[in-house]
């Protein structure tokens, strides 16, 4: 192997990479290893604006409407160029050379599209196009808000079908922690109604971003409250995805943020244990 050569890295999850508009790939650290990527937020546009976020140039709002041929003609592509081309030699690492899922992420909320249930059914069809169907993951990582919607809820009962899974972001359980992270005013009640509405119809996993500010780890009162919260919801849930900070925020708070230690990332894993509640930790 070529000692110079460049792989794609879980520390840069840059969407430019692939040269086009809604499909790139990274390598994931939870996913465990190449992960296609659609970004239907091509705007940078979201309707939260979290302080960790690695999107440059990040904007409130929601993406313009989705060009569904070109998404569809673009994954087709990129599929192809991974199952049947060279792709996977030019740019991952041997050890990361498995497809694992095509997720839903990107720069910003992406069941905040219009047209998302039409996406899902791309990848759908897709998905049996390529004979991928129980092979591969297809992932929805989203921040929750927009899920009791009727279209979302559709699109996510279409999910369900095709070996998929939905990755819910729950980054505190205070309503002034979710300020502090997240930038919106959300209640916990709000949170575990949703939880339950999405797990309900399709695997669910509580996603969770942990991180000092100012050098000071979250303290044991919001490390309770965020246990608690979990645990309402435990029954519903398949686990719990705990995570640090691998690449540079790109929001105003940038500079009071820092990586938090895995001793902490494990505690709160041992705490979560003991209540009864499955964790893997992502460093």
């Amino acid at each position: 192997m070529n000692a110079s050569k460049q792989y794609l890295s879980i520390y840069d999850h840059s969407r430019e990479l692939s040269g086009l508009k809604y499909i790139y790939s990274v390598v994931s650290r939870r996913a465990g290893g190449l992960s296609i990527g659609i970004n239907l937020n091509v705007n940078s546009a979201c309707n939260w604006q979290c302080i960790y976020c690695e999107v440059p140039n990040l904007t409130r709002g929601s993406p313009p409407p989705i060009e569904l041929n070109v998404l569809e003609n673009e994954l087709r592509f990129f599929l192809h160029e991974i199952m049947h081309g060279d792709y996977m030699v030019d740019n991952v690492a041997e050890e990361d050379r498995h497809l694992k899922d095509i997720a839903f992420s990107g720069n910003g909320e992406p069941t905040s599209a219009e047209e998302f249930l039409e996406t899902i059914l791309i990848v759908k069809n897709l998905v049996d196009e390529f004979k991928l169907l129980n092979k591969i993951k297809i992932r929805l990582i989203t921040n929750g808000s927009l899920i009791h919607k009727k279209s979302v809820l559709e699109a996510i009962k279409v999910l369900a079908k095709i070996n998929g899974e939905v990755w819910f972001k729950v980054d505190a359980a205070s309503e002034e922690s979710i300020q502090k992270i997240n930038q919106v005013n959300l209640k916990t009640e709000q949170i575990i109604d949703r939880l339950k509405l999405c797990s309900e119809i399709c695997p669910t996993f509580v996603q969770t971003c942990i991180f000092t500010i100012d050098n000071k780890e979250p303290t044991q009162k919001e490390i309770d409250a965020y246990i608690n919260l979990v645990k309402k919801a435990k029954k519903n849930i398949k686990g719990v995805l705990l995570y640090g900070i691998a690449r540079p925020s790109m929001q105003p708070m940038a500079g009071r943020l820092g990586r938090i230690s895995i001793d902490v990332l494990k505690n709160i894993a041992e705490q979560l244990k003991n209540n009864g509640v499955v964790s893997t930790v992502s460093y």
